[in-house]
């Protein structure tokens, strides 16, 4: 097996040669209940995606700007990195897959962990494991998922339309962090389309019962990931949830897009989920920037063989198999080598990679001086999808309190979850 990189070193080369001066730093630390982020930075919880390899990877990139930018006089520390979604019913009844995936690393701090639920009572069962048994530094509350599976049953995006039953959520596991001060944030959408918002009702109820800090994604459930975020909306829970941080989320691409959405919209902090995908190496772009520096990495194709070398290694630590390991990074490949001058015969080979031995094949067959190329590998990663009705439980729009129906329908949904 090949050995992956030292941590960070297709960053330093190139941070190296693209460094800029320092220009102080764009905004204070996010501060997260007791923690302090000095990169106001956070990995979005992407299913399938976030697990502890991504996570480490991402975190070394990161780690790698701000000690650039500490290096530079300018302040900085690493962002959070936030697991992908653990639904509660399986981490109560304790699934094995679902244990493996909230497993950090023992440098990994604050560990966040997401979860997703649309009961009470089980959301305070699972917050209740991961506070007594020391398993979270942070909880981050899943309100934004928009995959019909998930919203027929009422949960995800579909769920802060239910007033009452989102308001019992989130006091739930606000609670029951508090019990070893543990902090508790909120991720949403806009709400179900442009008829049904609720935006900035979630986040006033939210800021209500004590959360440390709201995150929204400026899109409807109904977009899903389609059209243009709207910024102007994170602009707006801004100036509504006003004794806590807001992030924004959406359409952050690039180092100046995330600068952009924090001139526009006042916000305290971005959420960055798609503009990573095969691209790791953003999260140092992003340190520097909020540090004030023109710090922005363009690796060579040889760099980014580098880097998915090492994604893969990791991933083989984390499933313990290999095969497995490369089932999970062919997702990865068309991400890594957007733009790159890679044939079609070559991406569709690493597509199928099934050894460590054979991604190596091909990856030596790549051209490592091929220079980054610029904006063919810029922009949009990730399936945007297409505007669609939201799937939601029958007649769940006819009211905002949550019907005798309806509940029977959130029970069997919680009772349905299987998996991680």
């Amino acid at each position: 097996m090949t050995p992956p990189m030292q941590a960070g070193e297709a960053a330093s080369a190139d941070l190296a040669r693209t460094a800029g001066t320092p220009t102080g730093s764009v905004l204070p630390p996010l501060r997260i209940g007791r923690h302090v982020i000095q990169s106001p930075v956070v990995l979005a919880p992407m299913a399938g995606i976030t697990n502890r390899a991504f996570r480490r990877l991402c975190r070394e990139y990161g780690n790698e700007g701000t000690a650039l930018a500490s290096t530079r006089g300018a302040s900085g520390a690493t962002s959070l990195y936030v697991s992908e979604m653990i639904t509660t019913r399986a981490l109560v009844e304790r699934s094995p897959e679902t244990m493996r995936l909230i497993e950090h690393d023992p440098d990994e701090n604050p560990r966040s962990i997401q979860l997703y639920s649309v009961d009470p009572a089980t959301a305070r069962a699972a917050a209740r494991i991961l506070v007594q048994e020391d398993r979270a530094d942070h909880i981050d509350l899943n309100f934004g998922c928009p995959v019909p599976k998930v919203t027929r049953k009422g949960g995800g995006s579909a769920l802060p339309w239910k007033r009452e039953l989102f308001r019992s959520i989130v006091g739930a596991v606000v609670e029951e962090g508090a019990k070893r001060d543990i902090p508790v944030t909120v991720k949403m959408r806009k709400g179900i389309d442009d008829e049904h918002l609720t935006f900035l009702d979630a986040g006033l109820a939210a800021e209500a019962e004590g959360v440390a800090a709201v995150a929204l994604h400026g899109r409807t459930a109904a977009q899903s990931y389609s059209g243009t975020a709207d910024w102007s909306a994170i602009r707006m829970l801004k100036e509504t949830v006003t004794t806590i941080p807001v992030l924004g989320n959406g359409d952050i691409w690039s180092a100046e897009d995330a600068l952009r959405m924090v001139r526009q919209t006042g916000c305290d902090g971005v959420v960055v989920g798609r503009g990573c995908l095969g691209r790791p190496w953003l999260f140092t772009d992003l340190a520097a920037a909020f540090a004030g520096t023109e710090a922005r990495v363009t690796p060579t194709l040889g760099e980014v063989a580098d880097t998915l070398r090492k994604h893969t290694a990791y991933l083989c630590d984390f499933y313990g198999e290999e095969e497995r390991a490369c089932r999970d990074i062919r997702k990865h490949i068309a991400w890594y080598l957007k733009g790159f001058p890679a044939g079609s015969t070559i991406r569709n080979s690493l597509a199928l990679v099934d050894s460590m031995v054979s991604l190596e094949r091909l990856l030596v067959t790549l051209d490592p001086d091929a220079p980054w190329p610029g904006e063919a590998a810029e922009g949009q990663r990730g399936r945007a999808g297409s505007p669609r009705t939201v799937a939601l439980p029958d007649r769940w729009l006819e009211s905002r309190e949550l019907s005798e129906e309806h509940r029977r329908t959130i029970a069997e949904a919680e009772l349905s979850v299987s998996g991680g």
